[in-house]
Parts: C-alpha cells; sequence; structure tokens
C-alpha cells in the first residue's frame, strides 16, 4: 500500500516518517521528495506499508495530526496517469 504524506515541516526526514508509521505495523520504505535543483524538501513524501489493513489504520490514525507544527495530510496515494508526465506546452495569451 502506497501513502502519500503531505503539508510536511521541511525538516522532516525519512527516518521521522518511517518512525511515525512504524507505531501501525511494517514500513517497507519511507521517501522524502525533495527539489532537484536545491536538494530541499518539497514537504511531501510516500510510505509503503506491504499490509493494507495496517496501512489504512495508519492513515486514519495519521491525517490531521500533527508533526513539528504542522497538521499532516495522509492519504492513500494515486497512481501516476499517463497526463502527469505529458504536460501541455505553454503559450502565451495576448488579450487586446
Amino acid at each position: 500500500m502506497n501513502i502519500y504524506v503531505g503539508n510536511l515541516h521541511y525538516d522532516v526526514t525519512e527516518d521521522d516518517l518511517k518512525s511515525l508509521f512504524e507505531e501501525y505495523g511494517q514500513v517497507d520504505s519511507a521517501k522524502m521528495i525533495m527539489d532537484k535543483y536545491s536538494g530541499k524538501s518539497k514537504g511531501f513524501g510516500f510510505i509503503e506499508m506491504s499490509n493494507s489493513d495496517e496501512g489504512q489504520a495508519a492513515i486514519d490514525a495519521l491525517d490531521g495530526t500533527e508533526l513539528k507544527g504542522r497538521n499532516l495530510k495522509v492519504n492513500l496515494a494515486r497512481e501516476k496517469s499517463e497526463s502527469d508526465y505529458k504536460k501541455p506546452p505553454r503559450h502565451k495569451s495576448y488579450n487586446r
């Protein structure tokens, strides 16, 4: 089960996330999403848990809870669609 964790404080680490979710079951992986240019956290990440019941218990318990002064957004991660990979070109708009 892949779980999205958003509204994270920028100081939260993958170890912090893993520790938080391990209270609800076996965590297979914890991944913070980092900006590829600055190397800083983007404020969200993903947790992978192999047991769906444990994952759902973690979602139910942790959504809206506070971590380092921020209320977490925790829900089932959605799969990327093809449209997420292909963004249309940006065109300038000239209003006359």
